[in-house]
């Protein structure tokens, strides 16, 4: 979150992902506050996180009341209008990919405008945007999305190398945010629908890495009498 890649696409960024993690918190019955608090730390955290990797003391959120005053707004709005959401798991997944989107582009585009190289600039893009969901889950009790077999950090990353590209390229700033968001929203949402995933480790049964020659158990002791 900074003034460098554009206010208004970062504002955005803040309401989307404040409304994502408030409506994780009503999911999780959250009253006001708690609601309230999730949105904020969902809309902030991963900015403020990306801030300090830059050097940004205190970060940016921390001097611009708007950032708070519009993660605020948006998630008392979704506490009191999620019964329009209808189902709230598929629009906190909506409002997640396009938070996820923003704020991968605006978080590369800073870094890399602040002098870090490409590769630093995309993990930082990618930090950015994962950064506010991680903090969401881990408050709210869930295991955070980027560690499960769900396609979120790759989608991050391949936003990221969009950005760097198209400003490589000198594509319009404003052209460049939203084509990159674009992206990192479609990747994550044709995940979802069409249950692509990382790979996992193969579960073996307890023995089965043992071999052939591995001596069945022993058989139960016979009833007595």
């Amino acid at each position: 979150m900074s003034a460098g890649p554009g206010l208004v696409p970062d504002l955005v960024g803040v309401a989307v992902f404040a409304a994502s993690g408030a409506a994780s918190g009503v999911s999780k019955r959250f009253d006001i506050f708690g609601v309230v608090f999730v949105g904020v730390v969902a809309a902030l955290g991963g900015g403020i996180v990306r801030d300090l990797l830059v050097g940004r003391i205190p970060p940016y959120a921390f001097l611009h009341w708007p950032y708070v005053a519009v993660a605020v707004g948006a998630a008392v709005l979704l506490f009191w209008f999620h019964p329009h959401f209808g189902r709230l798991r598929r629009s906190m997944l909506v409002l997640d990919a396009a938070g996820l989107g923003l704020f991968t582009a605006t978080g590369t585009l800073l870094a890399h405008d602040v002098g870090v190289p490409p590769v630093g600039a995309g993990i930082i893009g990618m930090i950015t945007g994962i950064g506010g969901g991680m903090a969401r889950d881990l408050l709210t009790g869930e295991i955070p999305i980027v560690l499960r077999r769900e396609i979120y950090a790759v989608a991050a990353l391949a936003g990221a190398a969009v950005a760097l590209t198209l400003d490589r390229l000198g594509v319009q700033r404003g052209l460049t945010i939203t084509l990159t968001a674009l992206v990192v929203f479609v990747v994550r949402l044709v995940a979802l629908v069409r249950h692509w995933s990382a790979p996992t480790p193969r579960v073996v049964a307890p023995g089965a890495a043992l071999g052939g020659d591995q001596a069945p158990p022993d058989p139960p002791d016979a009833p007595a009498g």
